[in-house]
């Protein structure tokens, strides 16, 4: 199968553009003529693949998707129709290929396909929990307004996820910037310097014995210290890999002072988000339960949600079951107990995210506060005993001399 570009007059005069797949450029004119268009340009395009290569459009982002979600709401709202809407939405993508991606979603709408359908046939590109919003969308006839709930949990998610993204940014720089400084000191600079401290013909200090030690070390065995990482990370690898692997790391990541605390704040805050946006479209509970435990991440969530579910499908609602399993911070379940009381869970599930994506974001911020000064101290720390190491023996030196 191969993709083709086209340009079309339909029974109504319009022209319309867009792509079209199919096994040869006769075939896909006889495609299009089957669906009401007379094709005047025809002609493959530069990306052209096959459903086996659907890879092709993992470059778009989660921004550029909920920008082309919100104006696809935007032109429902107004009344056009679903395939022109698409049409539309579609010409408006300039970058990456999710025009490629909306027109192929069109050309199965004009065949017949649901939306929700058509966009389950790209699922890299549109989540279980777009699909699933948008089938709720498509049943209740308010697939506009759906739509505009899609856009908005994607710009909170692509903006929380921003901000995590700059507090880590400079403080990782750093790190591996100055590693990077001490190892090519340690080991090409510190050993010629340390070769002309030897021929002093003296007894050098222990700072000094220490760095020369050290640095000696690095520069002969650098090899097996790069081949014994390797062979760790390749065995930790296959650990992790594995279920029971998989399972002890990611139920022992939340135990890790501080670091661990933060994590669980930022899946909390991920999961009543997600289930807040689910619930508010007309997703039913478990449904919701479902989509979501997919996209946690995390065995460990997941197992725990499993437990979640099956009590839900007994009846119970969803802030015992969070009670008992004990996973979650207190928080959530209390406050999914006060929303089902009142009748607005979905909003006490997003005032629950709101809440710890802030407190991720202040702790982040208090953490980088600490760590960028630290992380200077300690390079600093470290440059200062190789300066005091060198210069040791030289003073000695120069004191002997006098």
């Amino acid at each position: 199968m191969a993709l083709y570009e086209y340009s079309a007059f339909d029974q109504q005069g319009k022209q319309q553009r867009g792509v079209v797949e199919a096994l040869s450029q006769k075939a896909a004119s006889r495609k299009l003529r089957g669906q009401g268009l007379y094709p005047t340009k025809l002609a493959p395009t530069r990306s052209s693949l096959g459903p086996a290569q659907r890879t092709f459009f993992r470059r778009i982002s989660a921004i550029q998707l909920g920008v082309a979600t919100r104006q696809l709401s935007t032109v429902l709202a107004a009344g056009m129709p679903l395939d022109e809407a698409l049409a539309i939405v579609a010409e408006q993508q300039t970058q990456g290929d999710l025009g490629n991606v909306m027109t192929r979603v069109r050309d199965d709408i004009l065949q017949g396909s649901a939306l929700y359908s058509a966009l389950q046939a790209h699922p890299k590109i549109f989540p279980p929990v777009y699909t699933s919003m948008v089938r709720v969308g498509e049943a209740s006839g308010t697939l506009d307004k759906v739509l505009l709930q899609l856009a908005e949990y994607m710009d909170e998610q692509a903006k929380f996820n921003a901000q995590l993204k700059t507090a880590l940014t400079y403080p990782l720089l750093m790190f591996f910037v100055g590693s990077g400084v001490l190892i090519f000191l340690m080991v090409f600079v510190v050993p010629k310097i340390t070769r002309m401290l030897e021929d002093l013909d003296q007894a050098l200090p222990l700072p000094t014995m220490l760095l020369m030690s050290f640095s000696g070390f690095l520069a002969q065995y650098w090899w097996l210290i790069f081949i014994l990482i390797l062979l760790a990370s390749w065995l930790l690898r296959r650990y992790w890999v594995t279920a029971k692997g998989r399972f002890w790391v990611d139920q022992h990541k939340y135990r890790l002072p501080f670091f661990g605390p933060l994590a669980l704040q930022n899946a909390t805050a991920r999961f009543a988000r997600t289930c807040a946006t689910l619930l508010r479209s007309g997703v039913p509970l478990l449904t919701t339960l479902e989509i979501v435990q997919n996209l946690m991440g995390n065995s460990y969530l997941q197992r725990s949600l499993d437990t979640v579910r099956e009590r839900v499908t007994e009846g119970a609602g969803l802030s015992e079951p969070l009670y008992d399993v004990a996973v979650f911070p207190t928080m959530l379940p209390q406050m999914a107990a006060v929303g089902e009381r009142s009748g607005e869970l979905e909003g006490m599930l997003f005032k629950v995210a709101e809440i710890y994506e802030h407190q991720v974001q202040s702790r982040l911020n208090g953490l980088m506060a600490i760590l960028e000064p630290l992380m200077i101290l300690v390079m600093g720390t470290v440059v200062g005993f190789i300066v005091l190491a060198v210069l040791l023996p030289i003073f000695q030196a120069s004191q002997g001399m006098g």
